[in-house]
C-alpha cells in the first residue's frame, strides 16, 4: 500500500559515547542541530514524537515532554513511545503520521538515552511472567550469549566462518573511524579482531556493540511546508514497524522457543524479511532500488542476517557478498557507512533516528571520508524485540 511521502528538512546528532549527564541534554543538542539544519524555528514546531528511554526514570517515561519542556514549551502537541531498538522508528512513524493526517505541517523527532554501564540488564523487580526477566535470571542469557547463537547458527547453516565475522567489523570500523560522532572512531585490522578477547563464541570482543550515551533528532515536514522553504530536500518514502504473522518459527530476543507451525502454514514471507518489505511497498521501491542501508549490527554477525532480510541477496549469500567487498564504501552497495552501531553502541532510543540521519548525510553528499558515491535512496533496519521491527526508506 503506497503511502503519502513527507520531507527530512533537517538532521541533528549529539556525539554518543560514555557522558554521564542527563538524557535529555543530549536530545535537546540533537533537536537543535536538526532545527538549524532545517531553518525550521521552535516555535514552528506542531509535534514532537519521542523515544522513551526507560532507565532514566519518569522524564524518560514522558520523553517527548521532557525535550519540549528543555526547549521551552511552545504549545505542540507531543508523543513518546518505547520499542526497544524500534522505538526512533515508531518516533518516526507518528510525527509522518501526524503530517500526512493534516494535524501538523512540521514534525521533531528526537531520541536519546543514558546508559549503564555493561550489558544491559532487566529492569528492577522480580517477575516470573516477563520472558526477558527470566532469561537473565534463570538462563543467564545476556545479549551477547544470544548473538553467539545466532552466528553458530550460521556458521551450522551456510558455513559462515569466524574470519568473515571479523571483516564486517574490519569494513565498518573503516567507515566509523571517518564519523566525528561515533564513540569508536578508529579503523581495526583483522588481526587486532580476531586477536581481541573471546565474550560469546565464535563473537570477540571487537564484535559486540557497547552501551552508549548519545542523541539524534529529525526535523519532518509536509511537502507543501517543504516546497516553500527547502529546496530538494530528502524524503521520507516509507516507514514499517510491523509486527510478525503467525507462526513465528525464527527465534528472536528475549524468546528461547517459537510458534508450532505443525498445524498452521507458515507465512509465504518470514518475520524478519517482512519489515523491509513493508518499507519498499510503501516508497514504490524495492532493495534493487537502494544505494545503500544502515542495518542493525548488534553484533557483526547479525549484520550479515540483515543483509539477507532486507533483500540485498539470498539467504546465506551476505558472506559471500562481503568477501567480495559488495557490502564495502565503493562497492555495490555499502552496508553500515556509518561505521554502524559496532561504532557508535547502542542508544536504544536513538539508534534507528541516527541510522536516517546517516541516510540523510549521505545523499546530501556531506558524509566527508565515507561518502556512497551517488547515493540517492537508502534503507534501514532494527528489531524492536517481543515482536515488533523497523525499517525506513528514504530517497532524494
Amino acid at each position: 500500500m503506497a503511502t503519502g511521502e513527507v520531507a527530512i528538512l533537517g538532521v541533528g546528532m549529539h556525539p554518543w559515547g560514555k557522558w554521564g549527564r542527563n538524557f535529555v541534554e543530549y536530545g535537546v543538542k540533537a533537536a537543535r542541530d536538526a532545527l538549524a539544519d532545517a531553518g525550521v524555528d521552535w516555535r514552528d514546531v506542531g509535534f514532537v514524537a519521542d523515544g522513551e528511554t526507560i532507565r532514566n526514570g519518569y522524564p524518560g517515561f514522558v520523553s517527548g515532554a521532557s525535550i519540549a519542556a528543555a526547549l521551552g514549551f511552545n504549545g505542540a502537541h507531543v508523543g513518546s513511545s518505547y520499542g526497544a531498538c524500534a522505538s526512533g522508528c515508531q518516533a518516526i512513524s507518528m510525527a509522518r503520521a501526524q503530517i500526512l493526517a493534516g494535524v501538523t505541517d512540521v514534525a521533531l523527532v528526537v531520541g536519546a538515552d543514558t546508559t549503564p554501564k555493561g550489558f544491559f540488564a532487566p529492569t528492577g523487580g522480580n517477575r516470573s511472567d516477563d520472558p526477558d526477566w527470566l532469561r537473565f535470571r534463570l538462563l543467564g542469557a545476556t545479549n551477547p550469549v544470544y548473538f553467539g547463537l545466532y552466528a553458530r547458527r550460521r556458521m551450522e547453516l551456510y558455513g559462515d566462518t569466524e574470519q568473515d565475522f571479523a571483516m564486517v567489523k574490519v569494513k565498518n570500523s573503516q567507515c566509523g573511524a571517518q564519523n566525528p560522532n561515533a564513540r569508536y572512531p578508529k579503523a581495526f585490522g583483522l588481526d587486532e579482531v580476531l586477536g581481541s578477547a573471546m565474550v560469546s563464541d565464535p563473537l570477540r570482543l571487537l564484535q559486540i556493540c557497547a552501551t552508549s550515551d548519545g542523541g539524534a533528532a529529525m526535523v519532518l515536514a509536509s511537502m507543501d511546508y517543504a516546497r516553500k522553504h527547502a529546496t530538494d530536500p530528502v524524503r521520507l518514502r516509507g516507514v514499517s514497524t510491523v509486527t510478525p504473522r503467525y507462526p513465528n518459527t525464527n527465534i528472536e530476543m528475549p524468546d528461547f522457543a517459537t510458534d508450532s507451525a505443525f498445524a498452521v502454514p507458515q507465512p509465504d514471507v518470514g518475520y524478519r524479511d517482512s519489515i523491509a518489505l513493508r518499507a519498499y511497498e510503501q516508497a514504490g521501491l524495492g532493495p534493487e532500488d537502494m544505494s545503500m542501508a544502515e542495518v542493525y549490527d548488534l553484533s557483526s554477525a547479525l549484520e550479515l542476517d540483515w543483509v539477507e532480510a532486507i533483500g540485498l541477496c539470498d539467504p546465506g549469500d551476505a558472506a559471500r557478498l562481503l568477501r567480495a567487498g559488495d557490502l564495502s564504501l565503493g562497492g555495490r552497495i555499502p552496508v553500515n557507512p556509518s561505521g554502524g552501531l559496532g561504532a557508535f553502541g547502542e542508544a536504544i532510543p536513538a539508534q534507528a533516528i541516527a541510522q536516517v540521519c546517516e541516510l540523510v548525510w549521505q545523499i546530501r553528499g556531506e558524509a566527508k571520508g565515507r561518502q556512497v558515491e551517488g547515493a540517492s535512496a537508502g534503507v534501514t533496519a532494527n528489531m524492536g524485540l517481543f515482536g515488533h521491527g523497523s525499517s525506513v526508506v528514504v530517497t532524494a
